[in-house]
């Protein structure tokens, strides 16, 4: 790592700090609020108005805690349960769903915890960049103030200008420790708060269930879709052509004999039509599952469709070996999607594919120069791409600010199902 970036990280963390000493200063008022209006519930009916106002709060709070944590490696979903579509934010319905869910207790749990443990990791995140700061600047202090004291190895107090001067390398020194030392006791503190904000083994199990409901539900509509698809293609296109064909021939059997120079015209058409209607039908399977796809793998398909763009397109990849077909299907079709969004949409002048398999999980990144504002909501092809990743329990995001650029980022778990070594990094 380079001295800027352990310098930078370290600012950073020590700015986290002190973010993190703040919010644990509110969790005990946020205590003190919860306990308030679980008493005050029998009472008028008072805590049905302020438990879930504070609840939400709580959860707000342990929210950034949790994106906090993910600057620092440490992921921790949110477990709540869902507000049912239509329910009232406050009322006995909401005092209900927030007492009967385990989320709730965890969070009421971490408040007191999560106070100690915040404060004590932030002031130690801060303490030891500041003295360290406090070594550097000792000697303006010394003639500012007088009877300074400071470190290890100069006598105490300062009493002398070279004193002074000793005690700077002791404070770049500490400054330095501390720096380093700050990004670990940030991690410390978000695999603390992991412990008690993270869902629970029963809460992930019923969110994954719920999710693959959803997704299951998608992917029979998609495959409905795509069969729905394939249907009217070969009525409307190669079936109307060999009905055709078959008539054209007919015809020319009939004139073979008293006009053969009309049935060679007609054989000629027949002939024409036959290879339109090949054409479409390979046009078809491609739409289906590209032949490329099935010999050269996602890396050479990828590769082949970037080179028929008609803006320049680099593919960036380090995979190493076959996936499982549904995943490089589904894979290959996304990014097929987002090129051609790119092509119809951007404005682009360039675009770039990056391709990577690290810890059973394909990432893949689509990313133009475009003008951007592309918005999964308005029907630009992103929302169909996420379902058909959502059905593999992949999942897409989408960075794409007004004025560009735009980057389309999709994860997919899966597995190399080949050690065979396929085309390395390379740019087309």
């Amino acid at each position: 790592m380079e001295t800027r970036d352990w310098i930078r990280d370290g600012l950073r963390a020590v700015a986290t700090g002190l973010l993190t000493i703040v919010l644990a200063i509110m969790n005990i008022p946020l205590f003190v609020f919860f306990v308030l209006g679980l008493v005050l519930t029998p009472v008028l009916g008072l805590g049905l108005v302020i438990l879930p106002g504070v609840t939400a709060l709580i959860r707000a709070k342990a929210d950034v805690s949790r994106r906090l944590a993910g600057w620092y490696g440490v992921r921790i979903d949110r477990p709540y349960r869902p507000r049912p579509e239509g329910s009232l934010p406050i009322g006995w319905g909401a005092f209900r769903r927030i007492v009967t869910d385990p989320a709730t207790w965890r969070d009421f749990a971490w408040l007191l915890p999560g106070a100690v443990a915040g404060l004590a990791l932030g002031i130690v995140t801060l303490a030891l960049p500041a003295y360290g700061l406090e070594g550097i600047l000792l000697l303006p202090l010394w003639l500012h103030l007088g009877g300074v004291w400071y470190g290890y190895g100069v006598n105490w107090p300062i009493e002398s200008v070279a004193q002074g001067f000793l005690s700077l390398p002791q404070g770049v020194l500490i400054a330095m420790l501390g720096l380093v030392v700050a990004p670990y006791l940030r991690r410390f503190d978000a695999l603390f708060n992991q412990l008690f904000l993270g869902p629970t083994k029963a809460a992930e199990l019923r969110s994954r269930v719920s999710r693959l409901t959803v997704t299951r539900a998608d992917a029979v509509d998609a495959q409905a879709a795509e069969l729905r698809r394939i249907e009217r293609d070969l009525h409307d296109g190669a079936q109307a052509r060999l009905a055709s064909l078959g008539m054209t021939i007919g015809l020319a059997e009939e004139l073979v004999e008293r006009d053969p120079a009309t049935a060679r015209k007609l054989l000629a058409e027949a002939r024409e039509t036959s290879s339109d209607a090949l054409t479409e039908l390979r046009h078809l399977v491609r739409g289906i599952h590209p032949p490329v796809l099935a010999e050269r793998g996602l890396d050479g398909a990828v590769r082949a469709l970037a080179l028929t763009l008609r803006i320049p397109t680099s593919v960036d990849s380090t995979l190493t070996g076959r996936l499982e077909t549904p995943v490089e299907s589904a894979a290959y079709f996304a990014v097929a999607e987002c090129l051609a969004n790119v092509v119809r949409h951007s404005g682009a002048t360039f675009a770039y594919v990056s391709m990577h398999h690290e810890d059973d999980s394909l990432r893949l990144e689509v990313g133009d120069d475009g003008h951007g504002g592309a918005d999964p909501r308005r029907g630009t092809g992103l929302a169909g791409m996420e379902r058909r990743l959502a059905a593999f329990d992949g999942t897409m995001s989408v960075s794409s600010p007004p004025g560009g650029p735009t980057i389309v980022t999709m994860e997919v778990p899966c597995a190399s199902s080949s050690p065979r070594t396929m085309l390395s990094s390379g740019t087309d």
